[in-house]
């Protein structure tokens, strides 16, 4: 894909309701993501996020929140004064090295 269709899908994505388990799929999918990959992190098959989200190994640690979700927000505030959720991630470590 090129900047210009991932901006529109980006675009896109914006204008749908904001669903916080589906989010990481579909912001993976507006960056040209196979269903085959989607279907894979759906599953587990490749999913090692041990931090409740969506691992896709040497590119991105992502999870979405409902803004009302305060206590998983918390938990993540206190995870980031630490460090970057993701730099602190076990299985981000084990997927760099």
């Amino acid at each position: 894909m090129n900047a210009v269709e991932i901006e529109a899908a980006i675009s896109d994505l914006a204008q749908q309701p904001f669903d916080p388990g589906e989010f990481p799929y579909a912001f993976l999918e507006a960056f040209g993501n196979k269903a085959t990959t989607l279907k894979r992190l759906r599953t587990g098959a490749s999913k090692k996020s041990d931090c409740g989200g969506v691992l896709q190994t040497n590119n991105i640690h992502i999870e979405a929140h409902d803004q009302n979700d305060t206590e998983r927000l918390k938990k993540l505030f206190e995870m980031h004064t630490k460090m970057v959720a993701t730099e602190s991630s076990v299985q981000t470590k084990k997927a760099r090295n």
